[in-house]
C-alpha cells in the first residue's frame, strides 16, 4: 500500500530502524533517533543498488516520488541514477567554480601568455578593467547559465553613463570570455552572438594633428622654447621625428637603442601588433638621444617617471606638456605626431606607401606581402627617417624666420 503524507508524518522511531514502503522501489528508513530518510531500492546490470533522496521533511513525500519517477525514466534509457547523481554533483562544483569572474579572468591570463599573439600590458590593463565591470551583475554567476539578457543588462549600464566605446569594447571582450568558454567545453554557445546591434554605435573620433606644414614649424619651434622639465621637452622633440606610438615611446628602453649604428629596436610584447619594430634613427634623433643619455642611460627607462626610475613616464605627461605649450585636446595630441608623419611624408610623394605604413608600425594581413616589404623597404626607411628629421628642421627654421 502506497504511504500517506499523515503516515509519514506520525511514524514513530523503534529500537531498531524500520522501512515503510511507499512502492516501485520507494521507501521510508525511519531511524532509531527519529530520522526519517527516502530510499529507493532498484536494480541496474543485474546488480541491486540504493539511491537516497534526502530527509523528510525537508524531502516532502511528493517529492520523493518525482525524484523516484526520473530515477526511473534513467533505467528505462539504461542509466544508472546513481551514477547520473555523481554526475550532476560533479557538474553543479563544475559550475560553482566556473564563474564569469573566474573564466574570464583565466582568460585574460592566457591572452597575456600567448606569446607573438598575446595582449600587451596596456591592452590587457584596460581589457581586464572592462570585464571586471561586469562583475558586479555577472561575476559570481556559473557561465553555463548566462543568458543574453543578462549580459545586456550589464553592458547597458556601462552604456548609460555615456561611455559608448566602452560599452563596446565591453561587449566584446565579454564575447571573447564566452567563447574561450565553448573551446574549453564549459558552455554550449556564446549568449552574446544574438547581442549584434543592440548598443549604441560610437562616433569615430580621430586623435588631434597639425598637418599643415607651416604650424608644424610652429609647433616644433615652440617644443624647442618649452620651459618645464627637462625630459617632457625632450621627449617632445624626439616624437615628430620617430613618430612611434605615445606607450611605445615612454617604455623605451636604453638596452633597445643602438646609438652608434642608429636604430632602436623594439620588442615585439611592447607593439600593438606583437610584432618586432625596428625604428631608423636620424641623425637629429641620435643627437637629441644621446642628450637624453646624459640625464637618464645607459640603463632602464629611456624617460622614466619623474617619481621613480622603476617606471616609464607617465601617460599623461606628453599631452599636458602640449597643452602648456597652449595646444588645445582638439589641436594636438602625443598620437598626433603619427598622423602629421603620415600625412606630410605621403604628400611629398618622394616614399613608397608601403614604407610609410612600415615605419608606422601599422599590420598587414597578408604575410607574404608583410614578410616583402619589411626586407624591400629597409633601406628606403633609413633614407625616408633623415629625409623626415631634415624636413621638420627646415619647417622649424622657416617658423623662426
Amino acid at each position: 500500500m502506497a504511504l500517506t503524507d499523515f503516515a509519514v508524518r506520525h511514524a514513530k522511531p523503534a529500537v531498531k530502524q524500520y522501512k515503510l514502503a511507499d512502492g516501485a522501489g520507494l521507501y521510508l528508513l525511519v531511524t532509531p533517533a527519529g530520522g526519517k530518510l527516502w530510499r529507493l531500492k532498484y536494480r541496474h546490470s543485474g546488480k541491486e543498488k540504493l539511491l537516497a533522496f534526502g530527509a523528510y521533511p525537508e524531502v516532502t513525500l511528493a517529492e520523493a516520488r518525482k525524484r523516484r519517477d526520473v530515477a526511473r525514466e534513467q533505467l528505462a534509457a539504461n542509466k544508472d541514477p546513481s551514477r547520473e547523481k555523481q554526475r550532476a554533483k560533479v557538474r553543479e562544483r563544475s559550475e560553482a567554480k566556473n564563474t564569469f569572474a573566474s573564466v574570464s579572468a583565466e582568460y585574460c591570463a592566457k591572452r597575456k601568455a600567448d606569446g607573438q599573439g598575446g595582449w600587451s600590458p596596456a591592452t590587457a590593463k584596460r581589457s581586464e578593467y572592462l570585464l571586471s565591470c561586469l562583475n558586479g551583475a555577472l561575476g559570481s554567476l556559473p557561465i553555463g547559465e548566462i543568458e543574453p539578457g543578462d549580459v545586456l543588462a550589464a553592458v547597458r549600464r556601462i552604456e548609460s553613463k555615456g561611455t559608448l566605446e566602452s560599452a563596446r569594447r565591453t561587449l566584446q571582450l565579454a564575447g571573447m570570455v564566452f567563447r574561450y568558454a565553448v573551446a574549453t567545453a564549459r558552455l554550449a554557445s556564446d549568449p552574446t552572438r544574438d547581442l549584434r546591434g543592440a548598443l549604441a554605435t560610437p562616433k569615430v573620433t580621430h586623435y588631434a594633428a597639425i598637418l599643415e606644414p607651416t604650424k608644424v614649424g610652429e609647433l616644433l619651434l615652440a617644443i624647442d622654447g618649452y620651459e618645464s622639465m627637462g625630459l617632457t621637452r625632450l621627449a617632445l622633440k624626439l616624437a615628430p621625428h620617430v613618430f612611434v606610438r605615445p606607450g611605445e615611446l615612454r617604455h623605451a628602453r636604453w638596452e633597445e637603442i643602438d646609438l652608434d649604428g642608429a636604430l632602436w629596436t623594439i620588442p615585439a610584447e611592447k607593439m600593438k601588433m606583437r610584432k618586432i619594430h625596428r625604428v631608423p634613427l636620424s641623425h637629429q634623433s641620435v643627437a637629441i638621444l644621446k642628450e637624453v643619455c646624459s640625464i637618464t642611460g645607459p640603463a632602464g627607462y629611456v624617460f622614466p617617471s619623474v617619481r621613480t626610475r622603476a617606471r616609464p613616464m607617465s601617460e599623461n605627461t606628453l599631452n599636458a606638456g602640449l597643452r602648456r605649450l597652449g595646444y588645445t585636446t582638439d589641436e594636438m595630441t602625443a598620437h598626433g605626431f603619427r598622423a602629421m608623419a603620415a600625412t606630410l611624408l605621403n604628400e611629398s610623394g618622394k616614399w613608397h606607401p608601403d614604407a610609410i605604413e612600415r615605419a608606422l608600425a601599422h599590420g598587414d594581413t597578408d604575410k607574404v606581402r608583410a614578410a616583402y616589404t619589411r626586407g624591400a623597404h629597409w633601406n628606403e626607411r633609413v633614407a625616408m627617417a633623415q629625409w623626415w628629421s631634415d624636413y621638420l628642421d627646415s619647417l622649424r627654421a622657416k617658423a623662426a624666420g
